[in-house]
């Protein structure tokens, strides 16, 4: 721990392919349809940016999210059940719109379940619009598929003046 940070105090850390089992216990159980480790693995692998919010010893959420030309695509965003509520998604949102604008990316884009209203709501407040829609883009129960919504968040200047 660094001398810089008091216990309980949280912080992002690099995801690595050692964490994923404890990133897994998370997932499992935030979804009704989660990633797997293969997932995880095959995203680190491929040099996508995967950080982990810790406090102590604890992961209580992470992102992966995969950079593109002038953009970043959030592809996985979880808090842990129990820490939901208290702000730990918007910290971090907040971190990715930070790192993604310091490498030029000039916009954040996602999807998210049509059901996922909760979901939906901390976008909105975290400056994301929605901008379209996946049909049948997710896993649903028995079989079914589930629509997505796509959104979208300005994050330089330039971004902001312009329509995705």
């Amino acid at each position: 721990m660094s001398a810089l940070l008091q216990p309980g105090e949280p912080r992002i850390e690099v995801m690595m392919p050692a964490h994923l089992d404890a990133v897994m216990a998370i997932e499992v159980t935030a979804y009704a349809h989660p990633w797997t480790h293969g997932n995880f693995a095959d995203s680190l692998r491929a040099g996508y940016t995967g950080r982990l919010l810790v406090v102590d010893d604890a992961i209580l959420g992470y992102y992966v999210a995969m950079k593109g030309v002038d953009e970043v695509h959030l592809l996985n965003i979880t808090v842990a059940r129990e820490h939901q509520g208290r702000g730990w998604g918007a910290r971090l949102l907040a971190h990715l719109a930070e790192g993604s604008r310091a490498q030029g990316a000039q916009w954040l884009w996602l999807e998210v379940r049509a059901s996922n209203d909760g979901a939906q709501r901390l976008y909105q407040r975290e400056g994301f619009r929605r901008v379209g829609l996946r049909k049948g883009y997710y896993p649903a129960a028995q079989g079914r598929r589930e629509d997505a919504i796509v959104m979208s968040r300005p994050l330089g200047p330039a971004a902001a003046t312009m329509r995705p």
